[in-house]
């Protein structure tokens, strides 16, 4: 059983190789952060070494192992992975770096243990360092027949176009809010009403949504960076350039609070634009109205074009400093 949520023309693509043993010997999945890249590549390393009838079951053990993180073919490679490959914190991992790639190349070169095939998922492979990338070509241009290699990146752009021509490529899409609602009623036991707010609050990304429905802190979390971002157009220049260097030093919560401010002027637009009952921060409608009236609406949509440059700044490894900062002094003030 597929765990995957609002991608079922992939799914259905996978299945269809899989029982025709048309597997390709690579595979990226882009789309943007926890919209369910790495449940399906999990998903796919499970079909291809399943036990079972019905790939994945979920039931056998190679299914059960790999859903652990045990299995000795399936190789998670992420920035924890080189953590503890350089005995060094999570938090010191900023991008994937050859070392890295090399230890998975050499091991590529082993016949499987156990399973069937040998799968290497590289989490954040658009982390990759340019030597890494390269180290890593070899191996896709040639791959031994018992490997396969699942890439997730957020956009193939920000790959080395040798890498992404060398895989079968999948973009994945947000999921629809009443795709992720029933989600959480039927397989987490949610209620309709916190279904729906999760869902809407999500803003397409099923994996927030999972993870907000098991965790009350990722609620709390984001009530506290709202309250942040709400002052910031009531401050003078240099308390939002304050701020910006001390978000640049919380760079784990970075991309997220971004995603957070565009949430929110995405919602700005589109009460300014007529269309209230499709905004996102459902909690938060009272405030928003409120607030969308203090700004004039193309003021909205220019900071949204904003906040979206420097998100692609970010991925580009733009000085982040820099790119905060510019954004800050972006920020329009209230007409009223």
């Amino acid at each position: 059983m597929w765990r995957v949520t609002g991608h079922d023309w992939v799914v259905s693509l996978l299945k269809g190789s899989i029982a025709e043993e048309r597997v390709s010997h690579a595979y990226l999945f882009t789309g943007p952060p926890d919209v369910g890249k790495g449940t399906l590549a999990l998903n796919l390393a499970q079909a291809l070494n399943c036990l079972g009838e019905d790939k994945p079951c979920n039931e056998c053990e190679a299914c059960r192992k790999i859903f652990a993180g045990i299995h000795p073919d399936v190789r998670m490679v992420d920035l924890h992975y080189q953590a503890l490959l350089r005995d060094e914190t999570p938090a010191e991992q900023k991008e994937l770096r050859i070392n890295t790639i090399r230890s998975i190349t050499q091991e590529a070169g082993l016949k499987p243990f156990e399973g069937r095939r040998k799968v290497f998922i590289i989490q954040d492979a658009d982390r990759m360092t340019t030597k890494a990338a390269n180290s890593l070509l070899k191996t896709l241009e040639e791959p031994p027949p018992h490997v396969i290699l699942l890439l997730t990146a957020s956009d193939t752009r920000l790959l080395l176009p040798t890498i992404a021509s060398r895989c079968q490529v999948f973009v994945l899409r947000l999921a629809p809010a009443e795709i992720i609602e029933e989600e959480l009623r039927l397989r987490h036991g949610l209620d309709a009403e916190r279904a729906s707010l999760l869902a809407r609050l999500s803003g397409g990304r099923i994996g927030w949504a999972i993870c907000a429905a098991r965790d009350d802190s990722i609620l709390k979390d984001r009530e506290d960076t709202l309250r942040e971002l709400a002052v910031l157009p009531k401050m003078g220049r240099l308390d939002r350039l304050d701020y910006a260097q001390r978000l640049v030093r919380k760079s784990d919560l970075m991309r997220e609070t971004l995603e957070l401010l565009l949430s929110w002027w995405r919602d700005l637009l589109l009460i300014r634009g007529g269309s209230p009952e499709t905004i996102n921060n459902l909690d938060s409608a009272a405030s928003l109205e409120e607030d969308a009236h203090g700004y004039d609406l193309w003021d909205i949509v220019t900071f949204v074009k904003a906040i979206r440059r420097t998100q692609r700044e970010l991925e580009l490894n733009v000085d982040p400093r820099l790119a905060l900062e510019v954004l800050m002094l972006d920020l329009p003030a209230r007409s009223n």
